[in-house]
């Protein structure tokens, strides 16, 4: 079986060199592509001087920061391309823990789409304000509520797809591109039949570096709720 831990990154340079030897000793079947937006501070010469002396490290390029969504997509366009048997998202912050890896694996084995959850067993956060963190938590009720989506945490960003869920959907016409990208990949697993599996994490908020949270992600994320409720009705996907 072959793993490939999919990392978006701008301005992570703080981040990227401690995660990315966390990541790769929790399994030998883990490789990783970081997936660099044209960084300022260097992120990408790292992740491209790590990927030369290590052959589990990969990097991919982009011109400009082009968004979270369309960042994935690559990645994934990349991983499939490469015969990865499962392709997981994960943050560069710490944010996700690399100690839950190992757990994602196991219930890929019997599971098409992993979600690490921060609502399935209370509320797991730590170190957000608590307007951020009602935002949140509302916001998966609302999504839930909107869509019939089944899940707890449907803007988690800490996933593992096997590879025939990213072979069935259409990449290329996934429209979102801010965190609401989490929301509108899984419905589209959820409408294809896909079996999904939430698994209990605990989420920590970033030490180094800044959020990439801004008003227009969370507007983006209000509108497609509503947009997927309607390709339900109209039998969409």
């Amino acid at each position: 079986m072959k793993a490939l831990v999919c990392i978006p990154t701008y301005n992570e340079i703080e981040n990227l060199p401690l995660i990315v030897p966390e990541i790769l000793k929790r399994d030998t079947r883990l490789s990783i592509l970081v997936i660099d937006d044209n960084s300022p501070d260097g992120t990408g010469r790292w992740a491209e001087n790590e990927a030369q002396k290590n052959p589990r490290v990969h990097v991919l390029h982009r011109k400009e920061k082009r968004g979270l969504g369309q960042a994935y997509i690559a990645g994934f366009h990349w991983a499939l391309e490469r015969d990865y048997d499962l392709i997981l998202e994960m943050d560069a912050d710490f944010s996700h823990n690399p100690d839950y890896l190992p757990d994602f694996l196991a219930a890929a084995e019997e599971t098409d789409l992993v979600i690490g959850s921060r609502y399935i067993k209370g509320v797991n956060v730590i170190n957000w304000p608590i307007g951020r963190l009602l935002l949140s938590y509302y916001a998966n009720v609302y999504t839930r509520i909107a869509t019939g989506l089944p899940l707890r945490d449907a803007t988690g960003g800490f996933k593992c797809y096997r590879r025939r869920v990213l072979e069935a959907i259409d990449l290329d016409a996934v429209r979102s591109n801010g965190y609401s990208f989490q929301i509108e990949m899984s419905f589209r697993a959820w409408r294809k039949g896909f079996s999904i599996k939430e698994i209990p994490i605990v989420f920590v908020d970033r030490e180094r570096g800044s959020s990439k949270m801004s008003q227009k992600i969370v507007r983006e994320a209000v509108w497609m709720v509503w947009r997927l409720r309607l390709w339900r009705l109209l039998g969409r996907l």
